[in-house]
């Protein structure tokens, strides 16, 4: 029986995605890999789990930096990928899960959009130390998993965290580590411990819509510094060019004192 640990490989670009066989390529000296991933694109479906998904899985064989590496690429959402791993595809316990490297950054108040963070988060829910990186991409490139882009910087951030994280843990209370890579990056830049701002990065555009016609809504990329937060995710990625690492918590409770809450409560008598 192998010592190396398990790590767990996902994205939500889809199994044929190079960002997810650049992290095949960064992981593999770190351990055994476990490659699942949906078999089609499923960017910005989050953590949903639809139930038009067939669970079919194919096998597929990946090819990292020269050595041919064995996937599954599953008819599912990224979140539901990550079921089928933990507990269909897995043959002992994994020590991590890496979801990524993904087209394009996950940053501001929108990452709950992210099949990304989606991913990494369901792996997170089972107690298992997560990874969801991004790399900063021109937005033609989000839907398109095999453009030509280069990975290299992202793919040596990836393996440095993971090893650290597989070697350390992960920080107390932290379930998951959200890292955004620069499209300026190189090996030298500094890295940043952020938080999610809590001001939009992706701002919705009605489309030129024709009359009848069906039209999806459009997007214009917002990083205003005058309103981003000093330690946020956008300001360091979009303004300042530097590696964000956003330490991330499945608990969403709101940061309030008791002292608050109590002042808040509603009247006796009061009816919703």
């Amino acid at each position: 029986m192998t010592d190396r640990p398990l790590i767990l490989i996902t994205n939500d670009d889809g199994i044929e995605s190079f960002g997810l066989h650049a992290a095949v390529a960064a992981c593999a000296p770190l351990g055994d890999l476990l490659i699942v991933a949906p078999s089609s694109q499923q960017t910005a479906a989050g953590r949903s789990k639809p139930s038009i998904s067939t669970g079919e899985i194919i096998t597929v064989t990946i090819d990292a930096d020269g050595v041919a590496v064995p996937g599954y690429g599953v008819d599912a959402s990224p979140a539901q990928a990550v079921e089928h791993a933990l507990f269909e595809l897995a043959s002992r316990p994994v020590a991590l899960a890496v979801s990524g490297i993904n087209f394009g950054e996950n940053i501001g108040e929108s990452v709950v959009v992210s099949g990304t963070i989606g991913a990494a988060i369901e792996a997170a829910s089972f107690g298992i130390p997560a990874l969801a990186i991004s790399r900063q991409t021109d937005p033609v490139h989000f839907f398109n998993h095999r453009a030509d882009v280069d990975f290299a910087v992202a793919g040596q951030f990836l393996r440095r965290i993971a090893a650290h994280v597989l070697a350390n843990g992960l920080p107390p209370g932290v379930d998951l580590l959200k890292i955004d890579i620069p499209d300026s990056a190189t090996p030298a830049t500094p890295w940043r411990w952020t938080r999610i701002s809590r001001r939009r990065y992706f701002w919705p555009v009605a489309p030129d819509r024709k009359p009848g016609q069906p039209a999806p809504m459009g997007f214009v990329l917002r990083a205003d510094p005058a309103e981003l937060e000093p330690d946020s995710d956008v300001r360091a990625v979009i303004l300042d060019g530097v590696v964000s690492i956003t330490p991330v918590s499945i608990d969403m409770t709101a940061s309030v004192g008791a002292d608050a809450l109590s002042k808040w409560e509603m009247p006796e008598g009061v009816r919703g």
